[in-house]
């Protein structure tokens, strides 16, 4: 009996043991949540997104890293649901997504509260600017409207362009674009003669595309992303407008090629310079990051298989890698000790190459990129064509 005992003891002993290394080993794992658009109007910007957070590292620091991708279908409530579940069921150290700037604006309130550093796959500056007790969780890898928006009006301006029309979906991102772009026109002396809204659910802009052509622009700025920004542009050649058209840069991928087709060709988008990573000068500060990685991906997916959005993907990667190593001399994943350090080694990121530019951060400043993030492309031919400066 006393044999019996004495095992039955040894064995409490050795499950108590056992479930506090594993315990142990579980809290020393990081986790990364990820809520991105794969299904839904947005789906062509998510998917290449899904398939870059598929190419990340499984281990930093000697840490194993887990990633939970959830998909939110390109609707902000499912977007909230998401968040919410990744913070308070899986518990996740930080957080990739989302891929629309609506649904990472509806993102912002969850990530606040639940103290985890968010890096959206968005564009709008609004999603961290201006600076507040939620934004303070959030930083974001593409360009701002900004950025691009100064580049679209500096190269009308270049072209002699005096007038312009705007298209763009009826959300935030559409918004959002019409006001940088409207900003630095009218500074470049060029005058917006029209806007135009539309949805991206949309199935004809025939109505939209009449209007704005009947103020006789000399350019037109879609203000779009993904396949449904192929509407505009389409309509527009169909109905013969011979002035220059430009993109929004969350165009640049395969799919909204496929689907535009030859009634893109020699229309013009800034984007991030990784889209024509192989042209640019050997000395740029960007060409070895965005080289390896365009080179991986189309390895891996398939020859022009790349899209601006699978390198935002993967820069918030590039983040993550510099900023983990650094929180954990300070905190154990799983706690919010870890994810404050890792919010805090993120704002303090200077001097890191990304495939779209040279990150420096701050506690203002949750982008870090500077106009070497951005060039001006053409499509011809179904191909992306770097204009040199």
């Amino acid at each position: 009996m006393k044999t019996n005992t004495h095992i039955k003891k040894s064995l409490l002993a050795a499950a108590i043991m056992l479930c506090a290394s594993l315990s142990i080993n579980a809290q020393a794992q990081i986790k990364i949540g990820v809520t991105i658009s794969s299904t839904g109007p947005a789906a062509s910007l998510g998917i290449p997104e899904k398939n870059a957070i598929a190419m990340l590292p499984k281990e930093i620091a000697g840490k194993k890293v887990d990633y939970i991708v959830l998909d939110d279908a390109s609707d902000t409530t499912q977007t909230v649901t998401n968040t919410r579940k990744l913070i308070s069921e899986e518990k996740v150290d930080a957080i990739i997504g989302s891929t629309t700037t609506p649904n990472s604006l509806a993102m912002l309130g969850v990530i606040g509260e639940g103290k985890t550093p968010t890096i959206s796959l968005a564009s709008s500056n609004r999603i961290i600017e201006p600076m507040d007790a939620n934004k303070a969780w959030m930083f974001k890898t593409p360009q701002t409207d900004t950025m691009m928006a100064i580049a679209i009006a500096e190269d009308m301006s270049k072209k002699g362009i005096k007038t312009m029309g705007f298209i763009g979906f009826s959300d935030a991102l559409g918004e959002a674009f019409l006001v940088e772009v409207t900003k630095y026109a009218e500074l470049k002396k060029i005058k917006v003669v029209a806007t135009e809204r539309f949805s991206r659910s949309d199935n004809s802009v025939v109505g939209q595309v009449l209007k704005l052509m009947s103020g006789n622009p000399e350019a037109i700025v879609v203000g779009a992303s993904g396949t449904p920004a192929a509407l505009p542009p389409k309509t527009l050649a169909e109905r013969g407008y011979k002035g220059r058209i430009y993109h929004n840069h969350g165009v640049a991928n395969s799919d909204f090629l496929r689907v535009c087709g030859k009634d893109c060709d020699g229309t013009y988008l800034p984007t991030g310079p990784v889209m024509v990573a192989k042209q640019l000068a050997d000395n740029n500060p960007v060409k070895k990051a965005a080289l390896d990685f365009s080179n991986k991906f189309e390895a891996t997916y398939g020859a022009g298989s790349l899209a601006a959005f699978a390198s935002y993907a993967w820069d918030a990667g590039l983040l993550l890698q510099q900023a983990i190593p650094i929180a954990l001399k300070k905190a154990n994943p799983g706690t919010l000790e870890f994810r404050t350090a890792l919010r805090d080694a993120l704002e303090a990121t200077q001097g890191l190459a990304t495939t779209n530019g040279v990150v420096n951060m701050s506690k203002s400043d949750h982008l870090g990129l500077d106009q070497r993030a951005r060039v001006m492309v053409q499509i011809k031919g179904g191909k992306w064509v770097y204009q040199v400066e």
